[in-house]
């Protein structure tokens, strides 16, 4: 019955509705390792003033679902679409993403934005179809913690690390990382979005001492760590391991970007890390500038899309 015309009524989700979303969300992509994590967090997640969780039923029967989320007061961030296999075709991601659409112009949004792993290309086809255009890509890069990084014989730097919020404002302005990422980083409160970086969030991590700005004749690079925590982790002696997320790294040179990693590499150690994030630009510069650090980066990149909210 693919393509077949059918009403799609769309609601808030409630709690009751966790057996049957899980039903067809707990094996989203069989052909790739790990599972959906909306099972795992869908009771939180679906609580909270600026979000709003939409839930589509076709003849009585939950159909798919999506989330909002109002990340300012003019960005909002759609994740979480997932379509039960047996409505795909008729509307129900459609009707879905109106309703979000609505929710967030109605709080003032003027931009909703999303994140597709590269992967994905029918995610990336169903986006493009709901009206998201192409925003910009990135990947991570994930220094290792340690205590001693940059202090031997990978020093070679006279650099020194200052937490200045207005230098690194000043040098994201200019950076290619910032006209690469069209002035995004990871967002300070929800996880797994990217929101506009502002001079706000880095005196926020300045005041937080997750600020490091490299100077060297100049301000050469910075990076801001956003956020701490735990994940399950099947080769760990307690089942768990911590991460910690920094929102960008940008630099000039292969030389500050070694500065940077290892200033990072040094907070995480000092934060009891057992593993790092930092989104980085995907470009050839940004990706082979983490390689010459011989630092491990993302095997692919992740898309984000945006979709203008005034039309």
């Amino acid at each position: 019955m693919s393509g077949t015309h059918v009403s799609v009524d769309v609601r808030a989700a409630r709690h009751d509705d966790y057996d049957d979303i899980e039903s067809f969300t707990s094996n989203t992509w069989p052909e790739r390792d790990g599972g959906d994590y909306i099972p795992d967090v869908y009771h939180d997640w679906i609580e909270g003033d600026r979000r709003r969780t939409a839930v589509a039923e076709v003849g009585g029967e939950v159909a798919g679902l999506a989330q909002a989320v109002m990340l300012s007061d003019w960005e909002a961030w759609c994740q979480g679409m997932r379509v039960n296999p047996e409505f795909r075709g008729r509307g129900v991601s459609v009707a879905v993403t109106e309703d979000l659409f609505d929710w967030a112009r109605e709080r003032g949004a003027t931009v909703a934005r999303n994140m597709v792993f590269s992967w994905n290309v029918a995610g990336l086809g169903q986006s493009r179809a709901m009206g998201f255009e192409p925003a910009t890509e990135f990947r991570w890069a994930h220094p290792e913690p340690r205590a001693d990084a940059g202090r031997g014989a990978t020093a070679g730097s006279d650099a020194e690390i200052t937490a200045d919020p207005d230098a690194a404002w000043r040098f994201w302005t200019d950076s290619d990382a910032r006209d690469r990422l069209g002035g995004l980083a990871l967002d300070p409160e929800e996880t797994w979005a990217v929101s506009q970086l502002t001079r706000e969030h880095l005196r926020d991590a300045a005041d937080d001492g997750g600020l490091f700005v490299v100077q060297d004749g100049g301000t050469r690079g910075f990076a801001h760590r956003v956020r701490e925590y735990e994940r399950p982790a099947d080769d760990s002696a307690d089942g768990t391991e911590r991460w910690v997320e920094y929102g960008v790294g940008a630099w000039a040179d292969a030389k500050s970007a070694q500065v940077v990693l290892d200033a990072v590499a040094r907070d995480a150690a000092d934060r009891g890390a057992d593993r790092t994030r930092v989104l980085i630009p995907e470009s050839v510069r940004h990706v082979s500038d983490v390689a010459f650090c011989r630092v491990d980066v993302s095997d692919e990149p992740d898309f984000v899309l945006g979709a203008d909210l005034t039309r």
